[in-house]
């Protein structure tokens, strides 16, 4: 929890360094207003605070205190949820509270629990923020806290299905506090924007988060249609000769409602993920979350980002095949123009944009276009830019009504869902960037191997036309060659140490 506090008042910056610094236990309150934890440290302030009330109580010395001194004392070992409520029944048995800070440690209970992933105190958090701002007699203070007590109910709705799903909540505070910042940032937009009666301001997510807003989601549920979508509605100028050999092209789609890939179980898919991509729980648990609730498939434009080798590209393909949509893996090495976005008709290349192909390709309203490698898209603007026909299509309102030069023509592609991957961020403009969700997508680990290793091994033969029971296990001492020069990382550099293991068994299957 380390953004700037939310009030310029010097006496709270002054509390929230030392804080930082180690040198502050923050009060409850102050960890309400959005002070760090100490030390900036979720286990550190559970440690720091159970110490200092565990010596309090036991200098009480007071019969029927026993109970709370120890469950402080283990929190203090153990800093996890259980420990938290451990320490919270305890409080319910103590029959004398005088001289002891129990409504705040309740509340301190309370925050903990939260950002352990516990949905119901997130929600109780986001009231006792409310209430706070309520009493603040700063009207700038007021809207900070407003704003804060919002993202806090905001996250405790998606807590709450995270748990009812299955879904991994336990992560981390640096995790929590990044998706609350979010939705408070996309409430001080709505709010500010809405009462300066302007257009409300394209939302940034975060590098590190992968959660939808509540205005994406209600949209999406506004906008589809269970029997299907017309993407072409017509074909402009159809009385020319180009017009003409258009539409014949499209009349198969022309007012023609497509299909919407429906939304499959996901409990399941992410088992399977989990299973594939055991380094990859986070971006699993990312997607699938920003897709609960909804009737269709549909991703909101997001970049993975790894190192090469790390399995994002494989991990892209999966996910769409998990989910049943159709899909066009895209190289983007060789794209340097806004031939992605359709040419003219006039043209001899002329050709529909990319996603009308996707789309009349699958027959589907709302594929899936993976962009691999969108950092060597080239920056020419020679015939148009990519950057600049992505950041059009990206944008609910312009792919709504997306002009394709080859048909004339507005077309809806609002609902065709864009994954791309990058080894690096920096060849990639800012205004595409902040019109992305961006994943980290993990390296692989060392103690992953064995996994990694049989399932290369399985597929290699495979794909060699043999059975895949020819792919015996590993045996230790192949497994430990394997380990002594592969420490984690590209599964690539893995397939090729994997590749001459395969070939040394086979070497030695011969001989015999």
């Amino acid at each position: 929890m380390t953004e700037k506090p939310p009030s310029s008042d010097r006496h709270f910056q002054r509390r929230q360094k030392a804080a930082v610094a180690g040198l502050h236990l923050p009060t409850a309150e102050e960890l309400l207003r959005g002070m760090a934890f100490f030390r900036e440290d979720l286990a550190e302030d559970i440690r720091e605070y159970s110490s200092r009330l565990s010596g309090r109580v036991k200098k009480r010395k007071r019969t029927g205190l026993e109970l709370l001194a120890i469950s402080l004392d283990e929190l203090a070992v153990e800093p996890s949820e259980d420990s938290v409520l451990a320490v919270e029944a305890a409080l319910d048995l103590i029959e004398d509270t005088q001289g002891l800070p129990v409504d705040e440690c309740r509340l301190r209970c309370r925050f903990y629990r939260a950002v352990f992933g516990d949905g119901q105190a997130t929600a109780l958090i986001a009231g006792e923020i409310a209430h706070l701002a309520s009493g603040d007699l700063s009207p700038a203070g007021s809207r900070d806290l407003l704003w804060r007590s919002l993202g806090w109910a905001a996250q405790s709705r998606v807590l709450d299905w995270r748990r009812r799903a299955g879904l991994s909540v336990q992560r981390s505070a640096k995790w929590f506090e990044a998706e609350v910042r979010n939705y408070e940032l996309h409430f001080r937009n709505v709010i500010t924007s809405s009462t300066a009666d302007k257009p409300e301001p394209q939302d940034s997510s975060p590098e590190d988060l992968a959660i939808a807003t509540w205005e994406e989601e209600s949209r999406e549920h506004q906008t589809q249609p269970t029997d299907g979508v017309v993407v072409i509605s017509g074909i402009g100028n159809e009385a020319t000769a180009d017009g003409k050999r258009v539409a014949n092209e499209f009349a198969k789609f022309k007012q023609r409602s497509l299909p919407l890939p429906g939304m499959p179980e996901l409990t399941g898919i992410r088992s399977r993920l989990i299973a594939e991509f055991p380094h990859a729980l986070p971006v699993v648990d990312d997607l699938l979350t920003g897709l609960s609730g909804r009737p269709k498939v549909h991703l909101g434009p997001a970049i993975l980002l790894g190192a090469p080798g790390s399995g994002k590209t494989r991990f892209a393909r999966r996910l769409t095949e998990e989910l049943g949509a159709p899909y066009e893996l895209i190289s983007c090495g060789g794209l340097n123009d806004s031939a992605i976005g359709g040419t003219a008709r006039r043209w001899s290349s002329g050709e529909p944009s990319l996603a009308i192909m996707v789309v009349r390709r699958h027959e589907c309203a709302g594929p899936v276009v993976i962009l691999d490698e969108i950092e060597k898209i080239g920056t020419s603007r020679h015939n148009g830019n990519v950057h600049d026909v992505l950041i059009g299509l990206f944008e609910p309102e312009t792919s709504r009504r997306w002009h394709d030069p080859y048909i004339q023509a507005h077309c809806d592609l609002s609902h065709v869902s864009w994954l791309m991957t990058a080894n690096s961020l920096e060849p990639i403009p800012a205004a595409l960037r902040d019109r992305c969700r961006i994943l980290r997508f993990p390296d692989p680990g060392a103690d992953q191997l064995p996994l990694f290793a049989s399932r290369i091994l399985e597929r290699l033969y495979i794909e060699a036309g043999h059975d895949p029971r020819w792919a015996t296990p590993l045996e230790g001492f192949e497994l430990d060659a394997l380990a002594s020069v592969w420490m984690g990382g590209s599964l690539r550099r893995l397939e090729h140490l994997v590749e001459g293991l395969r070939d040394a068994r086979e070497r030695a299957r011969r001989l015999q």
